[in-house]
Formats: C-alpha cells, structure tokens, sequence
C-alpha cells in the first residue's frame, strides 16, 4: 500500500481539497491519520466493521482493547448511545476538547469499535483538522493513537510516518500536537464520574462540574490483570514505551541529580529542564522544556522517548512525578511505559 501524505498548517485547515480526498479515503473503509489536539489518530469509520480491523491490524492492537469513536457535534452522541443529563453537563464544560466519555452503546456502533462491549467511548476534538474531516465524511470517526501498539503515541507526523508508512492510506501532517498526551476518559455514575485515564482535562476541573469525581485503581497501578475486562485504552496493557529502558527514581531536587550522577554511562539519558540540563556530568539530557513544569513535562513526554531510541540510548531516567493534579496524567504514562519500574535511593 502506498500511503498518501499531505501537509496542512494553520489557516489551511479547510483546504477542501485534502480533506475531501480523506473523507472519500474514510467513506470507502479506509484509514487516514490525523492531527488531534492530544495526539496523532489512526481515523476509520465508525460505523463499518472492516475499517475497525483495519485499525487493529495496523497498529498490531489487541482486539480487547476498545476503540474512541470521535464526533462533530457533542448532540451527534445520541446518534451512537444513550446520553444523559451528566454527559451534557460535561460537554458544555469540556467539548470541543480534551475528554472522552463513556456511554451505553446504540446498535449503530459496531462490536469491532467497542472489543465486544455494551459500551462506547465518545470524543469531540477541538483540533480543526479532526473536526473539519469528520463533517465532511459524515461519518463518526474510530481513532486510536497513529502508531504501533505498545511504543510511544506520535506527536508529530514524522512519528506516524515512521509507524504506519505502507500500513495506511493516508497521513494528514497538521503539525506537533497541543497536548502530547491523550484525552482523559470518564465514566458517569450515578453520583459523578470515575477517571479510567487522566489527560488535560484534570479532577479537579471535572469536580467543577461533578459532584462525585473518582480516579480508578488502574490509573495509577502498571495495569490492570490480564483476565480482566476493560472499559477505556490504555489500562490493561504496557504502553508508551520506547526500546530504552525507562526507569523512574522516585526522588526529588538533589537526590536526583546526586543518583542520575552516580551512574556513569554515556548511553544514559535523563530527562531535565534547559535550566537544570548542567546538574548531569555523564548522561545525555533530554530536555522537556526551559523551566519545570506539567504542561511541558507531558507535551515533550511522547517526543523525547521516541528521541531517546533515535539517539540509540539503553536507559532513560526520569524523576516520579506526583500522582494528582495536572501531574497525574504524566504519572500514569509514565507507569505503563516503565512497566512500573521505580527506584528509590
């Protein structure tokens, strides 16, 4: 297969174009990467079964593992499942954007999309690209991350490039992602909302809006065991996780430096900020951004462990973030992509 691939940047988001030669590519079953604000998509229409085992297929995914079906509008969702007051209370808050909820499947959404569940995950992307393609296919869109199961999710379309030449129809390169990491992913109950996988949109945002909010255990463990059925990506399986070794070091400040320093490998990275990148005398500093901070810690997370096999680096040690607030989301990639290997000096 020769995989088509085009660029599209800024204000030329609606170029009509490309994006009707996607629509047409995803109307027939086929399969288009795409920008989100979040992370490159592998986008297939919800609602053909093929174009589901397409997906799995090309990303070697686990056939248990369910796919996000994204839409135009947050009022398409009652087209796919059964809504409720607490879904529109979300949507008002947090769509177009960063969320993806789960609901009670209609007939209409295929059991190849859902891994045999009684349940769909929905998601409205605010990226401009995602959006325009999704109305003019006129098909809700399933698209799980653009890359090969398990290595970390592309933020470029470099990334998808290098994943999926020749696997796909189509690369729509929109530019570096927003976020880096995926959407958050909630399911309602009957007092609130559980998180299955944080993102952008925190608990202490979706608490300004549920009464209830709670975090799963999986969200914070490795994953969950294998026999057990999941609702959301990215709980059951190892994830994210370059050829590197990634070990984190639950330590802080100078304990860090002081362990990172202690190993003298030269094919040792270590994540850093530009203005710490002098405390390490051996290890290749891959920088995540100018100062500390979330936003820039989970942005660059995806791009740097890729960075890390590109540079051909046996281990990467990154510092355990805290497992709340804007960090929680960067603690749980971080779990899955070490298999929950953690030190403490």
């Amino acid at each position: 297969m020769n995989t088509e691939y085009y660029k599209i940047k800024g204000e030329h988001y609606h170029d009509t174009e490309i994006i009707d030669r996607a629509a047409q590519i995803i109307q027939n079953g086929g399969l288009v990467a795409i920008p989100t604000e979040t992370v490159y998509g592998l986008a297939g229409s919800a609602l053909i079964p093929s174009s589901a085992e397409k997906i799995y297929s090309a990303k070697g995914r686990p056939a248990d593992n369910p796919l996000i079906v994204h839409i135009a509008k947050p009022e398409e969702a009652e087209h796919l499942a059964y809504t409720n007051e607490t879904y529109y209370r979300l949507a008002e808050r947090f769509m177009p954007g960063p969320l993806t909820i789960i609901l009670p499947k209609r007939g209409i959404i295929p059991d190849e999309v859902t891994a045999g569940l009684d349940s769909v995950a929905i998601r409205c992307p605010s990226n401009e690209i995602a959006h325009k393609l999704i109305e003019v296919s006129g098909h809700p869109i399933a698209a799980p991350s653009a890359n090969r199961s398990g290595i970390p999710s592309p933020t470029k379309a470099e990334h998808v490039l290098t994943d999926m030449d020749g696997r796909i129809d189509m690369i729509i390169d929109g530019g570096e992602c927003d976020i880096g990491l995926e959407s958050t992913v909630v399911k309602i109950t009957d007092d609130g909302c559980i998180i299955l996988r944080p993102g952008a949109v925190t608990e202490e945002m979706l608490a300004e809006v549920c009464d209830n909010v709670t975090v799963a255990r999986a969200v914070i463990e490795p994953a969950v065991a294998a026999e057990e059925k999941v609702e959301s990506p990215g709980m059951k399986y190892k994830h994210y996780s370059p050829k590197a070794e990634v070990i984190l070091v639950d330590a802080a400040g100078e304990e860090f430096v002081e362990y990172v320093n202690a190993i003298s490998d030269s094919s040792c990275g270590v994540f850093t900020s530009a203005e710490e990148r002098h405390c390490y005398k051996t290890a290749t500093t891959l920088i995540t951004g100018e100062h500390i901070n979330a936003r820039d810690e989970s942005k660059s997370l995806f791009r740097l462990l890729r960075k890390a096999d590109e540079m051909g680096l046996s281990k990467v040690y990154i510092k355990l973030p805290e497992a709340k607030g804007e960090y929680l989301a960067l603690y749980n990639r971080l779990i899955r992509a070490s298999g929950g290997k953690i030190v403490k000096p």
